[in-house]
């Protein structure tokens, strides 16, 4: 019902129209790319590309492959007066079972400059390595917790233990892409909850040498492993539910290794609790 107005220079950061424009926007790009049909297909759905906001990821099984989209991608944005910022843009060689990367790898050239080759990126909040491993994710979620923690002991230390405990529930049983992790090794995830523990205890000023099930039984507060399997629980159906037609195809799949652990996981979790 407004008066007409021209956008001079992108959207109107925090429009409510901003997000449907980009959007619309963006589209002829993505049905360009998927119509190429290069590369990256499974079961007949085209997995060529991946978009979130103004994030793009581009998959191809072959170098060549890969040029072809880089192309796509240059052409319609010099079509429309735009430019990619090459330093924000990366490349990465995932690791096929069984095998290593190449030592070296043809480059792949974004507006003429060769884009860099890098062994890990971080993805939506998600470190994503060639090795397809969550152990460095893992590692930036147990730093970032580490920050929190001490911050909160820090800052209220004076609080009543009622306080302290709804500052913990909302600061740290965040983790973030915790139900996307599915290949890291024990040591890793134990060191994180651990830490969960440790950090419940020092905000509570609790002995180190109390039951952390007891602790938090207590406080009426999930452990680690109850916050995970309520991740993984709740993450599952959505991805069975939703009509994006790449999460469909990952639902359908029985032999699909992410969700087969998310339910080996939850199911491992819960027997002993049952048990007892």
């Amino acid at each position: 019902m407004s008066d007409p107005y021209r956008l001079e220079c992108g959207v109107r950061q925090g429009g409510l129209t901003s997000q449907t424009l980009f959007n619309l926007y963006m589209d002829d790009l993505i049905v360009a790319l998927s119509r190429q049909h290069v590369d990256c297909h499974v079961d007949g759905v085209c997995v060529n590309n991946i978009s979130y906001a103004d994030d793009m990821v581009l998959l191809s099984a072959s170098i060549s492959g890969m040029r072809q989209l880089v192309q796509t991608c240059e052409d319609y944005a010099c079509y429309h007066g735009l430019k990619y910022n090459v330093l924000k843009s990366q490349c990465m060689v995932f690791e096929a079972i069984g095998t290593k990367c190449p030592p070296n790898s043809p480059p792949v050239l974004l507006s003429g400059v060769p884009l860099k080759m890098v062994e890990q990126f971080k993805y939506l909040g998600h470190i994503v390595t060639t090795c397809l491993k969550d152990d460095a994710d893992i590692e930036r979620e147990r730093r970032a917790l580490s920050v929190r923690a001490n911050m909160l002991a820090r800052r209220f230390a004076r609080c009543s233990a009622q306080v302290k405990i709804t500052l913990f529930r909302a600061y740290c049983t965040l983790f973030y892409t915790c139900s996307l992790r599915a290949d890291y090794t024990k040591k890793r995830y134990s060191d994180l909850r651990v830490l969960y523990n440790n950090a419940f205890r020092i905000l509570l000023g609790l002995p180190r040498c109390c039951s952390a099930s007891g602790m938090f039984a207590d406080a009426r507060t999930d452990c680690f492993h109850t916050t995970m399997r309520k991740r993984c629980a709740s993450f599952v159906p959505s991805v069975r539910g939703s009509q994006n037609s790449v999460l469909k195809m990952i639902a359908e799949r029985f032999d699909c290794f992410y969700l087969r652990h998310c339910c080996d996981r939850h199911l491992a979790i819960q027997m002993p609790e049952r048990k007892l």
